[in-house]
């Protein structure tokens, strides 16, 4: 059986081919059955990334394409944000980490699968501690939320959003805003939750807006 790669200390870069040479959920799997398809593990990072997304994982459309969010839970997630796509796939702004770095496949009803459980643990922590420089955390799903808020997480993903200002901008560094799936699976939600784009988004968009314009003056005064 083939042994995963382990995280080696080097810089980002070295760490990201390491990442995406990974073959751990198919080939030496610890929890339930190997990945049912080739993995493409996917990330989008840079040591100068103001914003972090701690996304779930990629859907099937990002697998096959190679780009995170690339189906119209990325075209909800930009407008959530103010941003185009090429401020979005700018790594040295948007550094998109999730929780599992392969397409998980599908359940039985045809929805995505949760993140593999080897995924984070082999490599989370490496990763963000050479992403020195981010200052907001968007945590997208339940599964990033548990990681990122740990024990001060709500009982579910909607009280965990609602008590937004509780973790926002709060004594944590990072700031850290839990957010629900773009995905048009949350409809429902969305519309049952006014407040999320009454309240919460235009203080995303004006947190995202300033960390975009002071990453480009860095890079003007570089």
């Amino acid at each position: 059986m083939a042994k995963a790669p382990m995280p080696e200390s080097g810089d980002l870069d070295m760490v990201i081919g390491q990442l995406r040479a990974c073959r751990i959920c198919r080939d030496a799997p610890r929890f339930g059955p190997p990945l049912p398809h080739d993995p493409r593990p996917i990330i989008q990072a840079d040591a100068r990334a103001r914003i972090l997304i701690a996304s779930q994982a990629p859907g099937n459309r990002a697998h096959l394409s190679g780009l995170p969010f690339h189906d119209p839970s990325g075209v909800r997630l930009r407008d959530w944000l103010g941003l185009d796509e090429a401020q979005f796939y700018d790594p040295a702004r948007i550094a998109i980490v999730p929780m599992g770095h392969c397409f998980p496949g599908y359940d039985a009803k045809g929805g995505d699968l949760p993140p593999r459980r080897e995924c984070a643990p082999a490599w989370r922590e490496t990763v963000l501690s050479r992403l020195p420089r981010i200052a907001l955390v968007l945590t997208i799903g339940i599964h990033a939320q548990r990681y990122h808020l740990g024990k001060s997480m709500g009982a579910s993903l909607t009280e965990t959003v609602r008590n937004w200002r509780d973790y926002y901008p709060g004594a944590r560094e990072p700031r850290i805003l839990p957010l629900p799936h773009p995905s048009w699976r949350n409809n429902a939600w969305l519309r049952k939750n006014p407040w999320f784009a009454a309240e919460l988004l235009p203080i995303l968009r004006e947190d995202v807006a300033a960390l975009m314009t002071d990453a480009a003056r860095a890079e003007e005064n570089r």
